[in-house]
């Protein structure tokens, strides 16, 4: 759906307007890799990198967040400095009405990118990885907003997987429920994000740009309102030491129950132990993996 119902509320900047007019591959990234996924200078350079991988596969890119109150889809290079130093709030979708009302500022999350990729007729998505169902979610009911926007949101996503302080296996059945094909790409194992292969099976497999795009056509001429997640792996050279990834993630989890924490305080302790454990090599698993998940997203977008 275009935006041409809310004009006065969401800029779509000239260079991606002019692009879908045109019939040129377009990819939407995240802003909250931005502000929130990385450190200051990093950010920035980072982000810049991301646009530039883009770019050099013949796409364009459209980094989306909310600045102002005005959604944008498409930021110029003051607009992504201001994503990298300010203090911004997380928006999932739900929170976009309040940004907007409140003319508030935010790096929007896989759902709020999403959502509004979707609207502004994006069809392809690149981050890093996929929210999910949450470790013992049977006793406090902690799942991603991700998953339900997704459900009803018909985009490809390219990610790495979900993060493996995630319950695996439950998200797949989740997405399994939902509707939400799997791709594996190049791999019939669900990648584990910082790590190559979770262990956990995917059903289908695609090898190259041009079958993923297949399958994307496929899914619009029967009108699927679901996502396509395109998992694909970090390559093995840069994967997180398996090792050393299973003995500081435990150590995380018995810290985090040590500590009492629940809810939406897990996540950001057990990245940030992720990364304080194993001296900086998450983080930069997690940058390989957006940069490999970039590259094929603007392959699939140049395919279709």
């Amino acid at each position: 759906m275009p935006f041409d119902d809310v004009p006065d509320e969401t800029t779509v900047s000239e260079e991606v307007r002019t692009a879908l007019a045109e019939g040129r591959p377009v990819v939407a990234l995240e802003s909250t890799i931005i502000s929130h996924g990385l450190p200051r200078p990093r950010n920035l350079r980072v982000a810049t990198e991301l646009e530039q991988l883009v770019r050099a596969r013949g796409a364009v890119p459209a980094t989306i967040a909310v600045l102002d109150g005005r959604p944008r889809v498409g930021l110029d290079k003051a607009q992504l400095e201001r994503v990298a130093n300010e203090e911004l709030r997380k928006l999932g979708h739900r929170d976009l009405p309040m940004a907007l009302a409140t003319g508030a500022s935010g790096a929007t999350t896989v759902s709020g990118t999403a959502f509004l990729a979707a609207r502004a007729g994006l069809r392809v998505f690149a981050t890093g990885g996929l929210g999910g169902v949450h470790r013992a979610w049977t006793e406090t009911q902690d799942e991603s907003a991700d998953l339900r926007l997704l459900a009803r949101t018909p985009i490809a996503m390219v990610c790495a997987g979900v993060k493996s302080i995630l319950d695996v296996p439950a998200t797949l059945q989740r997405l399994e429920t939902l509707g939400i094909g799997v791709l594996g790409y190049g791999t019939d194992r669900f990648p584990g994000f910082y790590l190559a292969s979770s262990g956990e099976p995917v059903d289908w497999t695609v090898h190259t740009p041009g079958e993923a795009a297949d399958v994307l056509r496929a899914h619009r001429s029967l009108a699927l309102e679901s996502a396509v997640i395109v998992a694909n792996p970090v390559p093995e050279t840069e994967q997180l030491d398996p090792r050393l990834h299973d003995e500081v993630l435990a150590a995380g989890l018995a810290a985090c129950r040590a500590a009492g924490l629940t809810g939406q305080a897990v996540t950001p302790f057990l990245l940030d132990y992720l990364v304080e454990h194993t001296n900086g090599a998450s983080l930069e698993a997690n940058v390989a993996a957006v940069r490999g998940n970039v590259r094929l997203a603007a392959d699939i977008a140049a395919a279709l």
